[in-house]
C-alpha cells in the first residue's frame, strides 16, 4: 500500500506521469479497494478520525485516465467516465429504481437506496437508509444507521476540491432537505430537523445553557439541531443570516429508536 500511495503522491505533483501504466494501474487499484470498503477516504481511529488525502486524491486522478464511453442500463442510457455499481444482490442491498451509485463508492449490506445518488469514493455503512432525491458526494463518509431523509444533500470534495469529506456518523437523523457540505462532521445519534444547512462557516449555536456556546464544523454526539438565525451588522444595516440552534440532547437511557422519537416531540421538530 505504500508503494501505490507513492505512486498517487509522485502523480499529483507531476501529472504526466498519468500516461505511464504504473500510475494508472494504481489509481485503478485504489478505485477497486475504495469500491469493496477495504480502502476509505477518510477512518475512525482511537484518536479520532483520519483523513488519507492520498486516497482522495486518487479519486481525483481517476477522471483524467478514464474515457468516455455509452453506459447501458435497460432502457437508459448514459454517457460518462465512471461506470456504475453493479452486483447488488449478492451484496445485500436494496436498490429502488432510480437509484444510481457510481463504481468507486462503497455501500454496505443491509443499505436500502432509494432513488438517489451516491459519487465515487463516498462509503455508505451498514443498515443506512438513502432516502428519496438524497445525495451522497463524493468520499463523504456515512456511518452505520444512518437515515439521510428525502431530498438531503451530502457535499462531497472533488468540485470544488474541498480538503476534509463530510462525515456523517453511526445512528444520526439527517431530516428532509438539510445541507451538509464544506467537511462538517455530524457526530453520532445527532439529529438534523428539516432544512438545516451546515457548511464550514456556519455557525452552530448551543443555546441548551445560560450563555450560548458557537461551534463551526461539527455537531456534537447526540445533539437536536433546528434552522436558525442571528443579527449581523453590514455596512447598509443589520441583516438576519442563518446559523443552526442545538435546543436539545437525544437521551442516552432509551433505545436509539425511541430516543429519536422522544427528542422530536420533545422539541417540535420537524422531519
Amino acid at each position: 500500500m505504500e508503494q501505490i500511495k507513492s505512486v498517487i503522491e509522485a502523480a499529483w505533483e507531476n501529472r504526466n506521469l498519468l500516461n505511464e501504466e504504473k500510475t494508472i494501474s494504481a489509481i485503478r487499484e485504489v478505485i477497486n479497494l475504495l469500491d469493496v470498503g477495504k480502502l476509505r477516504v477518510a477512518e475512525p481511529t482511537n484518536n479520532g478520525w483520519q483523513v488519507n488525502e492520498w486516497v482522495k486524491k486518487a479519486v481525483v486522478l481517476y477522471f483524467p485516465i478514464q474515457k468516455m464511453e455509452t453506459i447501458e442500463a435497460g432502457p437508459l442510457e448514459f454517457h460518462d467516465k465512471i461506470p456504475l455499481k453493479t452486483g447488488y444482490a449478492e451484496k445485500g442491498i436494496r436498490v429502488v429504481p432510480h437509484a444510481v451509485a457510481r463504481h468507486g463508492a462503497y455501500i454496505s449490506s443491509g443499505t436500502i437506496l432509494m432513488p438517489s445518488y451516491v459519487n465515487i469514493g463516498a462509503y455508505v455503512d451498514q443498515g443506512t437508509m438513502v432516502d428519496t432525491w438524497a445525495t451522497v458526494g463524493s468520499c463523504a463518509q456515512i456511518g452505520k444507521h444512518v437515515h439521510l431523509s428525502g431530498g438531503v444533500g451530502i457535499g462531497g470534495v472533488l468540485e470544488p476540491l474541498q480538503a476534509s469529506p463530510v462525515i456523517i456518523e453511526d445512528n444520526a437523523f439527517i431530516g428532509s432537505r438539510c445541507i451538509v457540505v464544506e467537511g462538517v462532521h455530524v457526530e453520532t445519534e445527532a439529529v438534523l430537523g428539516a432544512n438545516v444547512v451546515l457548511t464550514g462557516s456556519t455557525k452552530i449555536i448551543d443555546v441548551t445553557g445560560n450563555e450560548p456556546i458557537e461551534l463551526k464544523g461539527r455537531v456534537p454526539a447526540r445533539s437536536v439541531v433546528i434552522p436558525g438565525s442571528y443579527t449581523k451588522s453590514f455596512p447598509s444595516g443589520n441583516y438576519n443570516v442563518p446559523c443552526a440552534l442545538i435546543i436539545g440532547k437525544r437521551k442516552e437511557s432509551t433505545n436509539k429508536k425511541t430516543s429519536l422519537n422522544d427528542a422530536l416531540r420533545t422539541h417540535n421538530v420537524a422531519v
